[in-house]
């Protein structure tokens, strides 16, 4: 019989009122149930809000210090555990165990670095017109914070919105995936063995939409943080615009990388095949289309297929695996419908396309690598975000038809340009239409330090990460001081 694990209210792990419950399993291996989590109903929501309200005051008023403290602490036992963590993420959602110790390891780093923004944590001195007038800006906290986080990073993105959340004296509701929940309970026991207050961070796990729903309308929650889908993010959304919270939004992507004629084609196919593949395709800032100038495409072309061969793919805890399943049948199902669709528009499947099937791969939701060519920007394959292993390569005739194509969709994300020439650098970084760009690497790949965020329906609301972040979790008084 699999474990069962509880919500986290008021610093105790306790059941939902219902007694449902839902079961997560390895996507590697689906005879194996990694758990059972509480299905949780809107009372449930409403109990560790209500905890998370009354303990407000008291986290609020403790120095901003003392909470950058905790999460000093709780990046030394991040560090202490990274096997640990990496193993319960690849169970959960089958990314390697290269990829999942490098995200452990970037987590700790987030709380590292959010820890230091505690002596950060400041208004400003401003000459008033007036004299006798001390005038200065106080930044405060805003309440209780609800975060709702994906299961592709079920690690390092909870930490990029819980450490600012915390160091500016908010207090929380974590609302994890239900197909990663496991990461987060993980998270929590960690920041509560680190120092945190009973009530500081309150765990719920369940339906989205149900949860959601309620987030999105309790008038006690003042701001929610959300990465996740587009189509879930614009529900959100329009429920909460309603009661004017405060909201910030992470969605999707249709991410590019540009190669011009004087590129090495080489680097240029590993960086797209990088962006591509790494995490099965499933992050927001994949690569989901390559636009080649014609002159050097079948060069190109014949560099990505060597590229694409290295991968070792199966178990992503079998060390040397590369790349390991999807994370769920419904995904699995909605990438080969994809790649089906590419092939009906009239794409030419350069590489793989199918599932994979003998052996380990029975067991579980592994997919081909996979790589259009012949793609044009009208096709669905070209505009639609896959959120898998699937690159499409469009050719083009020169590096202003390679910029129009490159903004030509409802995505602005992050992208990339492989190319030694300054002036279409430069020109490239004017006109790009993404929030991250990349010049000569994959368009994948973030710095905790520096604000992460997107364009068009890729982003909404303040910058996460570095120190923007910080203004999504706090706000400003005015003080005006005559004297």
């Amino acid at each position: 019989m699999s474990e069962i694990y509880n919500n986290f209210i008021s610093g105790k792990w306790v059941p939902g009122e219902s007694g449902k419950t839902f079961k997560t399993i390895n996507p590697a291996n689906t005879d194996e149930v990694l758990g059972e989590f509480q299905n949780s109903s809107v009372e449930d929501l409403r109990k560790a809000i209500c905890s998370a309200k009354e303990t407000f005051p008291a986290w609020r008023d403790l120095p901003a210090y003392t909470r950058g403290q905790i999460l000093f602490k709780a990046a030394k036992l991040i560090e202490e555990r990274i096997e640990e963590l990496a193993r319960v993420m690849t169970l959960e959602m089958g990314k390697s165990l290269i990829e999942t110790r490098g995200e452990a390891k970037r987590s700790a780093q987030l709380f590292e670095w959010f820890g230091g923004e505690a002596k950060r944590f400041c208004g400003e001195t401003v000459p008033s017109d007036k004299q006798r007038t001390f005038l200065y800006t106080i930044r405060v906290p805003l309440g209780v914070v609800a975060l709702i986080t994906p299961w592709n990073f079920p690690s390092a993105i909870p930490c990029w919105k819980l450490g600012p959340a915390l160091v500016s004296g908010n207090t929380i509701i974590l609302k994890p995936s239900s197909l990663s929940p496991l990461t987060c309970i993980k998270l929590t026991e960690i920041l509560t063995e680190a120092g945190l207050p009973p009530g500081v961070l309150n765990l719920v796990t369940g339906a989205g939409k149900v949860l959601g729903e309620e987030i999105a309308k309790n008038d006690d929650i003042k701001a929610i943080s959300f990465t996740g889908s587009t189509k879930s993010g614009l529900e959100l959304y329009r429920a909460s615009s309603r009661r004017f919270v405060k909201t910030q939004f992470e969605m999707g992507g249709k991410n590019p990388i540009i190669v011009l004629e004087d590129a090495d084609p080489n680097k240029a196919a590993e960086w797209a095949v990088e962006g591509a593949m790494w995490t099965a395709g499933q992050k927001c800032t994949a690569t989901g289309r390559a636009i080649v100038v014609k002159s050097v495409l079948n060069k190109f072309l014949e560099c990505v297929i060597k590229e694409v061969k290295k991968f070792t793919i199966g178990n992503g805890l079998q060390e040397g695996i590369q790349l390991g399943p999807v994370v769920d049948e419904n995904q699995l199902k909605n990438i080969l419908n994809y790649i089906e669709k590419g092939k009906s528009e009239g794409a030419r499947l350069l590489i793989g396309g199918e599932r994979l099937t003998g052996g380990i791969y029975d067991k579980g939701y592994f997919i081909e690598p996979t790589v259009f060519t012949g793609v044009t920007p009208s096709m669905t394959i070209a505009r639609e975000e896959i959120f898998g292993p699937v690159l499409s390569i469009i050719g083009v005739e020169d590096f202003e038809e390679a910029i129009k194509v490159a903004n030509d969709v409802e995505y602005g994300l992050s992208a990339a340009i492989v190319t030694n020439n300054l002036s279409h650098t430069m020109e490239y970084v004017d006109k790009i239409e993404a929030g991250i760009i990349q010049v000569n690497s994959a368009t994948a790949g973030a710095e905790v330090q520096v604000p992460f965020g997107g364009m068009k329906k890729s982003s909404f609301g303040p910058r996460e990460q570095g120190k923007e972040a910080i203004t999504f979790y706090s706000t400003l008084k005015t003080v005006y001081v005559h004297y």
